[in-house]
C-alpha cells in the first residue's frame, strides 16, 4: 500500500504575469525538477496554516491573503499525493531561497510540464488556459460567421470550439479555414468538434489547436486519438464519461449541465455544490457548461472551475 501525502501548494504571481517556482533538491522525491512552493501538512494543521508556515520557511515571505484554487490527487508508483493548491493574493517581504534552493519568476506561457513533477501537469494547464471558453453558435452566412467570430475574439475570447451541427463536411472545412485564419490573427486556441479523421486533415499548420470529443464520440474511442502536444477537450455529463476522459488523458473537461438551459428545458442542472465535488476529483481543468455566461465566472472560480463555457453567452 503506497503512502499518502497531503501537500499545501502556493501559486504566487507578480505584476508581470510570472509565477514563482523553485528547484527541488536532487536528494528528494522527484528531485532536480521545478515545483510550485509549498510542503506537507503537519498533524492537525490546517492547509492554510501549513501553507503560511512552509512559504515562510522556504521563501522568507509572509502570506497575507490566499484563496483555494484547485485540488489534484496524483498516484505515483510509490505514493499518492494530494496537492491542495492556493492562489496567494498578497504577501509581505521579498522572496528568496531561504533553504538554499534556486528560485525564479517564470512567465506562465513558458511553464513546461516536462520540467515539473507529473502531478503538476494539471496546475500548469490550468494556469495557461483562459477562464472563458466559447463554443460557436448559429450564423446566417459564412460572412456572418466570420463577423461573429472576429467580434468575439476582439472582446478577448482566446479559446474557441468550432461546433457546427447539421452541415456538410465540405462546409465544416470552409468554416475551419475562416476560423484558423482568425484564431491565428488573435493568438487564440482553436478546438475542432469533428471526427478524428477530419481533425487530422485540418490540424496541420493551424497554430494552437486541439480536438473536442462530444459524449457520442467519447463512447467510441478507446485510446487518446491525438498527440500529447495537442489539446484534447471532452464533454462529460456523468461519472462513466469522466472516467473515460481520464483514461484518454483529456486536457480539458466540459462538465454539464450546471444549470437548466433553454436548449434542454426541464433537464435539471447538477448545481455548484455537485460540480465542486466532481471537479475536485479531476486533475484536468474543468469548465462549467450549461446556462453559463460571464456573470457566472465568480461562482465558477469559487467552486473549483477553470471558468465557464458557453455558446450564447459569448458568441458574437
Amino acid at each position: 500500500m503506497s503512502d499518502s501525502v497531503h501537500v499545501a501548494v502556493a501559486i504566487i504571481a507578480n505584476q508581470q504575469n510570472e509565477i514563482l517556482i523553485s528547484l527541488r533538491s536532487n536528494s528528494v522525491h522527484q528531485g532536480g525538477l521545478w515545483e510550485f512552493p509549498g510542503g506537507k501538512l503537519e498533524p492537525s494543521e490546517s492547509t492554510l496554516d501549513a501553507l503560511k508556515r512552509e512559504i515562510k520557511e522556504e521563501l522568507n515571505i509572509s502570506i497575507l491573503k490566499a484563496s483555494p484554487y484547485k485540488k489534484i490527487k496524483y498516484q505515483y508508483s510509490d505514493k499518492t499525493v494530494l496537492l491542495d493548491i492556493w492562489w496567494v493574493e498578497s504577501f509581505s517581504g521579498n522572496p528568496e531561497g531561504a533553504e538554499a534552493q534556486q528560485i525564479k519568476w517564470q512567465a506562465i506561457s513558458r511553464l513546461n510540464e516536462n520540467e515539473f513533477p507529473a502531478a503538476n501537469k494539471g496546475i500548469i494547464m490550468s494556469l495557461q488556459l483562459p477562464q472563458k471558453y466559447m463554443i460557436t453558435g448559429a450564423f446566417e452566412s459564412h460572412q456572418n460567421f466570420k463577423s461573429k467570430l472576429e467580434t468575439s475574439l476582439k472582446k478577448g475570447i482566446s479559446i474557441v470550439q468550432l461546433r457546427c451541427k447539421k452541415i456538410s463536411e465540405t462546409e465544416y472545412k470552409q468554416l475551419a479555414e475562416i476560423s484558423i485564419n482568425l484564431c491565428k490573427k488573435y493568438n487564440a486556441i482553436l478546438l475542432f468538434n469533428t471526427s478524428v479523421e477530419i481533425f487530422k486533415e485540418l490540424s496541420a499548420n493551424t497554430g494552437k489547436t486541439g480536438l473536442h470529443l462530444n459524449s457520442q464520440m467519447l463512447d467510441t474511442i478507446q485510446i487518446r486519438p491525438i498527440e500529447a502536444d495537442l489539446l484534447l477537450s471532452v464533454s462529460c455529463h456523468n461519472s462513466k464519461e469522466i472516467e473515460k476522459a481520464k483514461q484518454l488523458d483529456a486536457d480539458i473537461i466540459l462538465l454539464s449541465p450546471v444549470k437548466e438551459t433553454r436548449s434542454h428545458p426541464g433537464v435539471k442542472g447538477i448545481g455548484w455544490n455537485r460540480f465542486l465535488e466532481i471537479a475536485n476529483n479531476i486533475n484536468a481543468p474543468v469548465y462549467a457548461l450549461g446556462g453559463m455566461s460571464e456573470a457566472d465566472l465568480a461562482d465558477a472560480k469559487q467552486y473549483a472551475a477553470q471558468g465557464v463555457a458557453a455558446i450564447s453567452g459569448f458568441w458574437g
